[in-house]
């Protein structure tokens, strides 16, 4: 419900989805938390990573300090609880998960494919604006932006649709891909691509909010990380989402959400 609250939001003006107009109106100068497409013709704020993208292709002199300030303020803050709460895309990577077919259990496959994204980061988010001046990951690969962006702005503008070519081909097939296999793979995106959830990811562990342990409880039965679907080794490590599903299944109830307070001797103050 947080999730759809969230994707609510994010794309509150709705009349931009039947006359296929992008909303340009001040709040599109602030950053959302989540990845959600700035042309969604709902979306009422900016995708980090499309700000990005733009701020470092926009000028070889001058770094888009705004956007990185607002990146590392939702890292500091809440880490990759912003995937597991904040998110369009995670939304629908759940909804997906939820069709009953057999799934890709986690493995050293899938966690060495985690790995991924830190690539996609830096050379779709990062090299290839400075380099080639233009943002390559939202040209390339963001499944995102071709299903909220591109795919209701043709629905709505026919002359749009006549403009169509292999690019845009492209994009359906990778959100189609990326669909697909989040039918069999939980959050395959979030594991294996996103790069805003790479970002998120380095802050983590030291993140002021989110999913804590507390080590006078803990038996280290190891109970939270081998229930979870996600490619964690310890809870709140750089793969976890901060869903709150290892609360359920801690044994001794060691975990919980809170405010990361260390004591001296490493414990956690709930």
């Amino acid at each position: 419900m947080i999730q759809l609250l969230a994707a609510v939001l994010y794309n509150c003006n709705f009349k931009g989805f039947a006359t296929g107009h992008i909303y340009k109106g001040e709040s599109k100068g602030v950053c959302v938390p989540g990845l959600n497409c700035y042309s969604c013709p709902g979306a009422v704020g900016a995708c980090p990573l499309g700000s990005l993208q733009s701020g470092l292709l926009s000028s070889p002199f001058r770094f888009p300090m705004y956007v990185l300030g607002l990146l590392l303020l939702f890292g500091i803050l809440l880490g990759r609880l912003v995937c597991g709460f904040l998110c369009p895309f995670g939304l629908l990577q759940d909804l997906l998960d939820k069709i009953p077919v057999k799934k890709i259990k986690k493995n050293r496959v899938t966690a060495a494919l985690t790995y991924l994204k830190y690539i996609i980061l830096l050379v779709f988010v990062v090299l290839i604006p400075i380099a080639l001046k233009y943002p390559g990951f939202c040209k390339y690969i963001c499944p995102a932006g071709t299903l909220e962006g591109g795919i209701p702005l043709l629905l709505a503008n026919e002359s749009l649709r006549k403009m169509t070519g292999f690019l845009f081909s492209w994009k359906c097939a990778v959100l189609l891909a990326v669909l697909l296999l989040c039918v069999f793979c939980h959050r395959a995106f979030c594991r294996f691509l996103c790069p805003l959830g790479a970002f998120y990811s380095l802050f983590n562990p030291v993140s002021f909010f989110g999913i804590r342990v507390d080590h006078k409880k803990c038996n280290g039965c190891n109970a939270c990380a081998h229930n979870c679907k996600m490619d964690v080794k310890k809870v709140c490590d750089r793969e976890c989402i901060q869903c709150g599903e290892c609360i359920g299944v801690c044994p001794e109830k060691a975990i919980c959400y809170g405010i990361k307070l260390p004591e001296k001797d490493g414990s956690v103050i709930k």
